[in-house]
């Protein structure tokens, strides 16, 4: 891939709506943006992902909507993925997060967005900055190097309690789902990993970056198991967390900005 600093940065944004693709393109090339950015629109995947596979144009990021005639964002994605691993991928959708979190642990997208609010479009910008800054290596969701499938996922509300918990994710801390759904985070984690948290990984996460790293939770019936986690920043101060539970033998390493993730 050319280097995005000797050439501006090419962003393809793909959505079936123009007008979505208009406002796109207006705040990411606009000079507040502070991008230097040039956008190309499609309305079709399909179109889209032959641009993509003929090489003749460069990108260095892909916005996609997820609903879309024929086939959805996160499954487009997944096809340029597969051809592509390098490149930064972000889906930008009305859907609610916690509907399609799954999906888009398992599609490996660097980042998610919603499609709601008055500051959508400046929360793209910074999103597809920090995308591009840090490409697919750090702190992003694919998980298909990873030895530990991080499928189960879970929703933490701007109040820092869980929204929505899918029941891979309670078993792990020997609850149902829907006695998660309300507590603090906090309540997962032993007391010295709550201070952890706090002062070492919220702040960065809550910039917009992502943690992906080790971490101890508290079941249920008080005991403790070393988990391996993902966090990363959703739209309105939530946060989105996978989570698998680590055996003796797996090793997963920390995330380069931080020695271990929430």
């Amino acid at each position: 891939m050319t280097s995005s600093t000797d050439r501006g940065l090419s962003v393809l944004h793909v959505d079936d709506d123009p007008s979505m693709g208009s406002l796109v393109t207006t705040y990411l090339e606009r000079d507040a943006s502070g991008l230097d950015c040039t956008v190309t629109t499609e309305t079709s995947p399909s179109d889209a992902l032959a641009r993509l596979r003929e090489g003749d144009e460069t990108f260095d990021c892909v916005v996609s909507d997820y609903n879309m005639p024929g086939v959805n964002g996160v499954e487009f994605l997944e096809a340029v993925r597969e051809f592509d691993p390098e490149l930064p991928l972000l889906l930008f959708s009305g859907e609610e997060p916690a509907d399609i979190a799954a999906e888009i642990v398992a599609a490996g997208l660097t980042d998610y967005l919603r499609k709601a609010g008055d500051n959508q479009y400046t929360m793209l910008v910074r999103r597809v900055g920090h995308a591009v800054e840090d490409g697919v290596d750090d702190g992003q969701f694919d998980t298909g190097e990873s030895d530990t499938e991080l499928g189960s996922v879970a929703v933490v509300g701007r109040d820092e309690s869980f929204e929505r918990v899918d029941e891979q994710y309670a078993d792990y801390y020997q609850y149902d789902s829907e006695d998660i759904a309300g507590k603090h985070w906090s309540e997962l984690h032993p007391e010295e990993e709550v201070e952890h948290i706090r002062t070492h990984v919220l702040p960065v996460v809550q910039k917009g970056g992502e943690w992906r790293g080790r971490s101890e939770g508290l079941r249920a019936d008080g005991s403790t198991f070393t988990e391996s986690k993902l966090v990363s920043a959703l739209d309105g101060g939530r946060l989105l967390i996978a989570v698998s539970e680590l055996g003796d033998a797996d090793d997963v390493s920390d995330d380069a900005t931080g020695d271990r993730a929430a």
